[in-house]
Order: structure tokens, then sequence, then C-alpha cells
């Protein structure tokens, strides 16, 4: 494994890195305390070509190869505080594009992937149920044959983007017997009739990302709406989840960074009884383990990339990935405030809003627990 870069991708990381420190977080503390997305902020990551950058020229997209989106994914993690915001945009690029374009018909593709591509449309992923979470495939979404389509009821919760979203890949069960082999993907524009968004729902964290829940009754879809195959759904899933368990938490990475400058600045800046704070052995230990947490989840994050650059399968490597970038970035984020002490603790000093936005990783993309469950599965346990 090669993980040198060229020339060219630093300076793009380096023109990424400015691109988010000068246009992403202006507002972000109040944009934060509203639960709002950025729309702005999300048209300028769009015309900057982050929505496009891993799809095709074809589609409005840029061609890169996944290891640069990765580069990129992390420069703006470091650039930009809005972790909402970029979580929201790495959701519909890694579970509503990537499916459509993987598996969708060319007509669905033209459809759907320029107008995610450019910005002007935003997607939704909509698995969980109230009833299902962990247990993703014991749907009761039910998407009843009919001649000419599909009629699908029931409800999905715990959507990023739908309360702003224009369109969204939903999961329906067209026989509840048949478990994972009955779950079929279908493609829901927003005014579909039947087809409703409820309530938003308040965060914890990540408060910038919108998430609430949809609805479907008696809602008819033509057959030209289903997303590969009826019973393809569990691949497509299993696909997206891939890509988004590899891709999603590569911004962390970037703020993982942030995070461990600031903090040595402060700790070599901030004195208490008569020397800088980083002198003290549990502060400076406190900060190696951050940079060693850094450098070990940046390793394993690009050896996926380069695992699913050379067309190779990573599952395994990808569960990995994210269960120890997940609960490091939590681990970092307390590390972060304690350093800082009672600033840390603050709104003000934008230290805090790090921890809030770290917790959702580890729930999800298939919550820690899953992943250790997915990798002691593939450990033949």
């Amino acid at each position: 494994m090669d993980f040198s870069w060229t020339d060219e991708q630093l300076a793009f990381r380096d023109a990424v890195v400015t691109f988010a420190q000068k246009e992403l977080n202006d507002g972000l503390l109040e944009r934060d305390r509203q639960g709002e997305l950025g729309r702005e902020q999300w048209r300028k990551c769009a015309r900057f070509g982050v929505l496009g950058l891993p799809f095709p020229e074809e589609y409005g997209g840029s061609g890169a190869d996944i290891l640069s989106t990765m580069l990129m994914m992390e420069g703006l993690g470091y650039g930009s505080r809005d972790n909402g915001l970029l979580f929201a945009m790495n959701a519909q690029m890694w579970s509503v594009q990537m499916p459509i374009l993987n598996f969708g018909t060319a007509a669905q593709k033209e459809k759907y992937l320029p107008g995610l591509n450019c910005g002007d449309l935003i997607g939704a992923h909509g698995m969980s149920e109230p009833d299902s979470g962990s247990d993703a495939y014991s749907l009761r979404t039910r998407a009843q044959r009919v001649d000419g389509g599909y009629v699908l009821n029931g409800s999905k919760t715990f959507v990023t983007n739908a309360p702003v979203a224009d369109m969204a890949l939903v999961f329906a069960t067209v026989n509840p017997e048949r478990k994972a082999w009955g779950v079929t993907a279908f493609l829901v524009d927003k005014g579909t009739p039947g087809f409703s968004i409820s309530r938003d729902i308040e965060k914890m964290g990540l408060r910038t990302s919108p998430m609430g829940e949809l609805v479907f009754q008696d809602c008819f879809l033509p057959e030209e709406n289903r997303l590969g195959p009826e019973g393809a759904g569990t691949q497509i899933f299993h696909n997206s989840m891939e890509w988004e368990r590899s891709a999603i938490l590569a911004s962390h990475i970037g703020a993982m960074e942030r995070q461990l400058e600031e903090a040595v600045a402060y700790a070599r800046d901030r004195e208490q009884f008569g020397q800088p704070i980083g002198k003290f052995q549990s502060v400076a230990n406190r900060l190696v383990d951050m940079r060693v947490r850094l450098e070990t989840a940046r390793l394993l994050l690009y050896k996926v990339a380069w695992l699913k650059s050379q067309g190779k399968p990573a599952v395994l490597e990808a569960a990995m990935a994210k269960l120890y970038l997940s609960e490091s970035f939590v681990q970092s984020s307390l590390d972060a405030i304690r350093t800082f002490g009672g600033y840390g603790y603050t709104v003000e000093y934008e230290v805090e809003r790090d921890l809030r936005d770290a917790i959702g990783g580890t729930l999800y993309s298939g919550t820690s627990d899953i992943q250790r469950n997915i990798i002691a599965q593939l450990m033949g346990l």
C-alpha cells in the first residue's frame, strides 16, 4: 500500500481546507442553536465540487478516485467546524447517490444524479423504523405489488435530511416471511401522494444535520421507481453501508487533527503554577494519546480507501475503521475539553460541540456493537 500523495492531491487538500475555513463556518453557533442546515453552505460545497467529486462526469461529477475523495473529506473536516453539514452531505453521497449510480437504470441516473451532484436536489435514505434499528431487515414498511407498481405503507425514522429532502431512497419488504430476501428499494419524490415528512427530531449533536420521519399511507409508486430488482434491497443496503462506513467518518480525521493542534497550542500558552500546562505529564500524555489515535485512525481509513481503489472487498476493514474512528473522535473530544478545562465546556470556545457531534458517530451507519458483531463474524466467531 502506498499512501503517499502527489503534489496535485496535496494542493487540492490545501484548497479544500482554505475553502472550508472561509466559506463554511460563518453563523455556525446560531445554526447549531436553531438546528438548521446551512443551505447556502450546502450550495457552496456543491459549486466547489464536493457532492459530485467521486461521480462520473456525465452526471455532473468529477470522476475522482476514492483516495482523493477521502482526502477531500479530511480537508473539509479540518477546515470546517460544521460536523452536521459534512455528515448530511456524506449521508447523501454514500447512501443515496452511490446506490443510484451502482444499481439505478439509465433513466434513474439521469433523473437524479445531476441534481444531487450540483446541489439542486437533496436526498434522504430511509431504512430505520420505530421497531427496526440494528435489526435492519425486520421491516414493517410493506410494499404491496399492484398493477403497474407497488403501494407502500409504513414509516421510517431517524432519517438524515428528511425535513429538507426533495427525494428519498427507501426500503420496504414485499414479503415479510422472506426477511432479508424480501427487502426492496424504491425512489420516492417529494410531493408523491401518500408520502409525507413528519416531525423534525431534535438531537443532542449534529444539530445542523436535520433529521425526521418519512410516512407512507397508500403511497403508489410505479414500477419504474423501484431501484434494482425486487428483493435486491439487502444487496443495495450492504453496498451503500460499505461505502458509508468507509467514507462518512473521513471528515473526523480532519476534525481530530484540528482538535489536536488547538489543544497543543493551548497547552503551550496556558500557564498554571508558573509553567505551561503542557509541561505537566498528565496533560502531555493526554495530548500524546490524541496523536496516536489520530494516526492509527488515519491508517485504518486509508487502508479501506486503498482496498476499494483496487476493487477489493473491504467489509471487515470498513467495520473496523467505522468502529475505531467513531470511538476515537469521542475520546479525543473529551481529551480536548479536559485540556481546555472550563473554557472547553463553554459554547463560546466551540470545543464542546465536537463531543456532542462525535457521540452520534457511535450510533449511525451501524452502532459500535453492530460493528463488533460484524468483525467477530468475519473472524469466524
